[in-house]
């Protein structure tokens, strides 16, 4: 399996890249991938791209007190994954609010045509942790996505 490809720290709008193998507990008895754990490898995309830009999730957390939950998320699935593929997902901010980002995100097979499975468009709010209510991000790191 290939390591993560993403472009320097620097640049938050570039594509990045999380490689995902599929195991025999993401699949059904058919050893087709359950749809909903495609949204987990999407999660799992978008974390690893704010770990990438040096952003701890565990510290904006503490020190902070923000989070970020999904608020809405509109997914095409195209062609099924299976049992032992390597799949690409990519995370790509495409829009960027005070208090929210917006994602466009897509699952490849990992192979020589890059077959694409699955397509989402995902919002996540900036929330203040302790009234979990939304909140606008802290400015150094809504400059940082800027």
């Amino acid at each position: 399996m290939k390591e993560p490809r993403s472009t320097p720290a620097a640049d938050l709008r570039a594509v990045f890249e999380w490689p995902v193998r599929i195991y025999y507990e993401d699949t059904d008895l058919g050893g087709v991938v359950y749809y909903a754990n495609y949204l987990r490898y999407l999660e799992r995309a978008r974390s690893e791209w704010l770990r990438a830009m040096g952003i701890s999730q565990t510290r904006l957390l503490s020190e902070q007190r923000v989070l970020f939950a999904v608020t809405s998320v509109s997914i095409r699935y195209l062609s099924p994954a299976r049992f032992e593929d390597v799949l690409i997902v990519t995370s790509e901010l495409i829009r960027l609010k005070p208090a929210s980002m917006t994602f466009s995100q897509r699952i490849r097979r990992d192979t020589a045509d890059g077959e694409l499975l699955c397509q989402a468009e995902v919002r996540a709010a900036c929330l203040d942790a302790d009234s979990m209510r939304p909140r606008g991000m802290p400015k150094g790191l809504f400059r940082e996505f800027n």
